[in-house]
């Protein structure tokens, strides 16, 4: 998708003033939060395009029949929810489409290449190519996921995607996965502080010679070496804490089993 009208015209002026790296942050962050208000108008107009698919007019049930009477129909049979479908592949490709588009076109202000004639529109037809081609799988997936829906209101083919079998492990491996995102972002700066704690040298006396407590140590990680410090390792805490704790349920549901028939068999 090529950029708008309004941004090649003032791209060359505002977007050189930012880093590329900045704009590709900005850009994404941006609209995705736009994506969050414009999803269930995307879920409605794929209802809408794929009604009626290789078939003559008047010739198919119609269960969607313009804006307002189609998203009160998947309001009705999917519930409000419905409304927000696919809506996490919309986000991850209006991330990765957009973080492209404008990381790429901000390069070209950067490089003088939209001060050229004509550069604007090539910079800007360049960049959502380049976009459109990085966001293809998610639009994909996104695409079929808000056109599920039950038999009677279904329209277009339904691929009926179930992403993990419910009794595989790994849809244990995945939610602590995702639940650990927040763990980590939470908890990450107190595990850095309590490693400080323990490994800091201490006197005779058994007092630390460069910490004297939680409250100063945070303190003077964010003075000194910036508050990203406080999220040093979060890469590996990450990786470590999704395994680890389906690791330590699977173990100890195994272990409670064993418990429980040693007590059968004493009994």
């Amino acid at each position: 998708m090529p950029l708008t009208r309004a941004q090649l015209a003032t791209g060359s002026k505002d977007m050189e003033t930012v880093a590329p790296a900045v704009d590709l942050v900005l850009g994404a962050s941006a609209c995705c939060l736009a994506c969050v208000f414009t999803n269930p108008l995307e879920v409605v107009k794929t209802r809408l395009q794929l009604q009626g698919e290789l078939q003559a007019p008047g010739t198919y049930h119609r269960p969607y029949r313009g804006l307002v009477a189609s998203v009160a129909a998947v309001a009705r049979t999917d519930g409000l929810c419905g409304l927000q479908k696919g809506l996490a592949a919309s986000l991850l490709y209006q991330g990765l489409m957009n973080s492209v588009r404008f990381y790429c076109y901000s390069l070209a202000c950067q490089a003088g290449l939209t001060q050229q004639p004509g550069g604007t529109v090539v910079a800007g037809a360049v960049a959502g190519a380049l976009g459109a081609f990085v966001g293809s799988p998610a639009y994909l997936v996104k695409t079929q996921l808000q056109a599920q829906t039950v038999a009677g209101m279904a329209v277009g083919h339904q691929h009926h995607h179930q992403w993990l079998p419910e009794d595989s492990c790994l849809v244990a491996l995945a939610g602590g996965m995702i639940s650990s995102v927040a763990v980590v972002a939470a908890m990450t700066p107190f595990d850095v502080v309590s490693t400080r704690l323990y490994n800091q040298p201490v006197d005779g006396a058994g007092r630390g010679r460069l910490y004297r407590g939680l409250a100063d140590c945070l303190v003077k990680i964010w003075r000194q070496e910036g508050p990203l410090a406080l999220y040093k390792g979060l890469g590996p805490a990450y990786l470590r804490l999704g395994p680890h704790t389906i690791l330590s349920l699977f173990l100890w549901d195994e272990l409670r089993k064993l418990a429980t028939q040693g007590q059968s068999q004493d009994t």
